[in-house]
């Protein structure tokens, strides 16, 4: 089975080694579990919700039975409105309906820096889209790091220099979050199967 990470540099591993990165540990993780997958890395750094719309054909020719659709991120960084984001993850999650490829969408919390309207608009957005094309949801893809800064663990022990991009550690955890929504989507592939 081919599962396609499709998302930004949080997806490839910006910073990080080779093995280092969310699709190399989550490849580990459904292997130690017994998943016969492929987990191939579709993750641009920069990309946006339009890049990802741009870049969608290319990324299907491969014929992914499944895919992880995690962008959004830099929509945010650059303040896009999220109406916009909103119709390009729609956009991207119609495609795959259409393709019969179950998906799973991955979002991100919005910082409160760009207003309240803003904020709930773009919070909003993942769960409203996934239950609107009956896509597999992880709302928060850094939640597990954030639980763990809580929790009173430094941010610098988890997190790269930047403060935006997980760090070895800091990956291992997002996997860990991550990790059963996959299995829920590998289970959709096979239920379709019929297998």
């Amino acid at each position: 089975m081919r599962i396609t990470a499709f998302g930004d540099s949080l997806t490839a591993g910006y910073g990080l080694a080779q093995d280092q990165g969310l699709v190399p540990q989550l490849q580990a993780w459904l292997s130690a579990r017994g998943h016969d997958v492929r987990v191939a890395n579709a993750g641009v750094s920069g990309d946006t919700t339009s890049g990802g719309v741009l870049r969608l054909d290319w990324t299907l020719a491969d014929r992914p039975d499944a895919m992880i659709v995690a962008l959004g991120g830099n929509d945010l960084l650059r303040g896009i409105d999220p109406a916009l984001s909103r119709a390009n993850l729609a956009t991207i999650l119609d495609r795959l309906a259409a393709e019969g490829i179950p998906a799973l969408l991955v979002g991100l919390p919005a910082p409160g820096n760009y207003g309240p309207e803003f904020q709930q608009a773009f919070d909003a957005m993942y769960p409203e889209l996934a239950q609107a094309h009956d896509a597999l949801l992880v709302p928060d893809l850094l939640a597990p790091i954030q639980a763990q800064v809580d929790a009173g663990r430094p941010a610098t022990t988890l997190m790269q220099a930047d403060m935006i991009h997980p760090n070895p550690d800091g990956v291992a955890l997002v996997v860990e979050g991550l990790g059963p929504a996959v299995e829920a989507l590998i289970a959709r592939v096979e239920e379709a199967r019929g297998s």
